[in-house]
């Protein structure tokens, strides 16, 4: 008996695909058409939304030539993978060299990227282990897995398995990664007069 073997689909096939006016959002990985979650936890999209009004409000007092768009999204180094992250943040005036921003809100180089958020969810491996590795690839400078549940893995967030918001810096092509728990303030090298702590960002899954 002959399996068949299975074609992946590109990035540009799968831009090209993506339903016009859908309120679905999909990702591709690997060549893989994957939906995202219909409907995230409303604790996940308070989470997001906080995070959100207090990055736009800082980029907006520090007159940051960055911008936050509602559903772009980020090729990794292969034609294989985009993803769609929580939260972008991207820097407007390098957009310009990106070939696929203009047509289909898609960037694929790090330098157009000062920040990506993700608040993890219930396939928090996607999080920590493919999307890290995809996000340090490309060169995007700083990377926040939220994890406010404390649902990552123990090499990730320890034994304990505390809400814990890591931050990871592009150091030497390498992320290098600060954690932060409780009321401990966070240090963001994209963001360096952000004053938040790490439980206020938790706190507003409550």
């Amino acid at each position: 008996m002959t399996q068949a073997l299975f074609k992946p689909i590109t990035v540009q096939e799968f831009l090209e695909w993506i339903p016009e006016n859908s309120d679905k959002r999909y990702e591709l990985h690997n060549g893989a058409i994957v939906e995202m979650l219909a409907q995230p936890t409303g604790e996940h999209e308070d989470v997001t939304g906080f995070l959100n009004i207090e990055i736009s409000a800082e980029i907006k007092r520090l007159k940051l030539p960055y911008s936050i768009p509602k559903t772009a999204l980020v090729q990794s180094a292969t034609s294989y993978s985009t993803y769609s992250p929580d939260i972008l943040v991207l820097n407007k005036p390098a957009l310009k060299s990106e070939e696929l921003w203009a047509k289909y809100s898609t960037v694929q180089s790090g330098s157009s990227i000062p920040l990506v958020v993700e608040v993890i969810s219930t396939n928090w491996r996607d999080d920590y282990y493919k999307k890290m590795g995809e996000y340090e690839e490309i060169k995007i400078l700083e990377y926040w897995i939220v994890d406010y549940l404390g649902l990552g893995g123990i090499k990730y967030i320890g034994s304990l398995k505390q809400p814990t918001l890591s931050i990871y810096n592009l150091v030497d092509d390498e992320y290098q990664v600060s954690q932060f728990r409780g009321e401990e303030r966070i240090i963001s090298t994209a963001l360096r007069e952000l004053n938040l702590t790490a439980q206020q960002i938790f706190n507003a899954a409550l």
